[in-house]
């Protein structure tokens, strides 16, 4: 039996008011007043699609055994790498073994779908293998995609031990249908007449996949229990399950009103909504939409039963903060230029050789535990920092990203370039020993206090806008 072993969600906290959108663009785009409902979910200044994968990825991760992943594929049309492995920035961030296959998969907004049968393939030959998608779109301001898209990122465990959802089979068409799409010079996507993506994209790949999985499958449309596809419009989205056949009770929200459309991660993450509320026994087909369509059916599992508790969409949708504020939207995705000051015109340029040789500090978080007294510390050093010991060179490496840790200290600095003043720093203290100076995000000065409990979470850290590197590093949140 292959099939999902485990699966994890992640939706960024902030959420934007649609209605806040138009009220602001309202003069210059009334047209889009029938899109101002609910709220998009929207990356913080320091989050990408490469963060959000590692969110996911985590999330999904929890109760497994990370040392038996052996191939990882990240999928997203919005890597911030051209020409850079990222699903290895992701691979370092999650400290899995070097000797995995790892790929990125993009192009397409299918290219979740794709990075999921591709690892179900690896899975038949004995491997276990991690999936995780991720999108954060870019989108002109006052445009219809301002109000379509939302970040956010899914991830699914694949194996043959330990299966929640068996994979019953899948079936694929590809076509060259340009609904939209975006130059490899351009920073925007360019989209075609909506009437016509509805009625021939959407309307007609859709089923033809889905029915032509069913039919491969020997299945009627009464058999499915519950259907997933990306169709951002609401009108439309169950428009299209009539075509297909299957009650309109079957089909899994949209999840256009909590967060928006979040590309290539979008038929994952609603996957990962339907299979937080699966029974066993329930058979679920998800497709997905982008140059033509995959759909894959799963059967649930007595074993999700079993399953840890994690973040998933609900939690992640749960842990949100609500903002009206349009400018801070805008200036986070870089459409509003601000003044910046002196203090940012610092050199930014990343030293390869240095991120090389400390790759696991850096991007893994991994400091060292003294093999002789057994305290953690961080960075790993020569020299055991407890008084008491003082071992030279006696270290095992320690992972402190999923060690609780508590705030030591804290400060509010307003003169340090940040993107969202004042820039929150102070000690971090890990339970069971090691500390150090970190960033806080994902909060505000008010927030914290001294004892607050708080965990690690990975981001970026610098960017280096005249070489187009971005670096990255770990920061905590309450």
């Amino acid at each position: 039996m292959r099939g999902i072993v485990s699966y994890g969600g992640y939706i960024p906290r902030l959420r934007l008011e649609r209605q806040a959108i138009y009220g602001l663009i309202s003069w210059f785009a009334p047209g889009l007043g029938g899109l101002a409902k609910g709220e998009r979910s929207m990356a913080n200044f320091d989050e990408d699609s490469v963060t959000m994968a590692v969110a996911a990825a985590r999330d999904c991760l929890i109760g497994a055994d990370k040392s038996k992943v052996g191939a990882l594929y990240v999928a997203s049309t919005t890597l911030p790498f051209a020409d850079r492995l990222n699903a290895g920035i992701v691979a370092t961030a999650l400290n899995l073994r070097s000797n995995i296959r790892s790929a990125d998969f993009t192009s397409a907004l299918k290219a979740g779908t794709s990075a999921l049968l591709s690892g179900l393939d690896e899975v038949a030959d004995g491997k276990t293998v991690l999936v995780a998608a991720a999108d954060k779109r870019e989108a002109k301001a006052a445009s219809s995609q301002e109000m379509l898209f939302g970040d956010g990122a899914a991830s699914f465990l694949l194996g043959s031990e330990g299966v929640i959802a068996e994979f019953k089979g899948s079936y694929s068409v590809s076509y060259d249908f340009v609904d939209h799409y975006r130059g490899a010079d351009r920073h925007y996507d360019y989209a075609w007449e909506e009437r016509w993506i509805r009625e021939k994209g959407y309307g007609e790949i859709i089923p033809e996949a889905v029915k032509g999985l069913l039919e491969k499958l020997s299945l009627s449309a009464n058999d499915v229990d519950k259907l997933i596809y990306p169709c951002p419009i609401k009108r439309d989205h169950l428009g299209i399950v009539k075509q297909i056949g299957v009650a309109p009770e079957k089909l899994v929200d949209n999840l256009f009103e909590v967060c928006g459309e979040t590309g290539a991660a979008h038929p994952l993450l609603m996957l990962v909504a339907a299979l937080e509320n699966a029974k066993p026994g329930e058979r679920i087909v998800v497709a997905s939409f982008g140059q033509g369509c995959d759909a894959l059916c799963f059967e649930v599992t007595d074993k999700i039963k079993s399953l840890p508790a994690r973040a998933g969409v609900s939690k992640s949708l749960a842990r949100k903060k609500s903002t009206d504020n349009y400018m801070k939207y805008l200036r986070f995705r870089d459409l509003l230029i601000t003044e910046t000051g002196i203090r940012a015109e610092a050199p930014t340029q990343t030293a390869l050789t240095t991120l090389w040789r400390n790759r696991q500090e850096i991007l893994g978080l991994v400091g060292g535990k003294c093999q002789k007294c057994g305290t953690p510390q961080f960075p790993k050093a020569k020299i055991c920092v407890n008084p008491e010991c003082g071992t030279v060179g006696s270290f095992e490496d320690y992972e402190f990203a999923d060690v609780p840790a508590m705030v030591k200290s804290f400060t509010g600095d307003s003169l340090a370039v940040s993107m969202d003043p004042p820039a929150i720093y102070g000690m971090v203290q890990f339970e069971g020993g090691g500390r150090f100076i970190a960033d806080f995000t994902d909060c505000e000065l008010k927030d914290l206090e001294v004892g607050l409990p708080v965990k690690m979470i990975f981001r970026k850290h610098a960017t280096d806008r005249e070489r187009g590197f971005t670096g990255y590093f770990w920061k905590a949140t309450p």
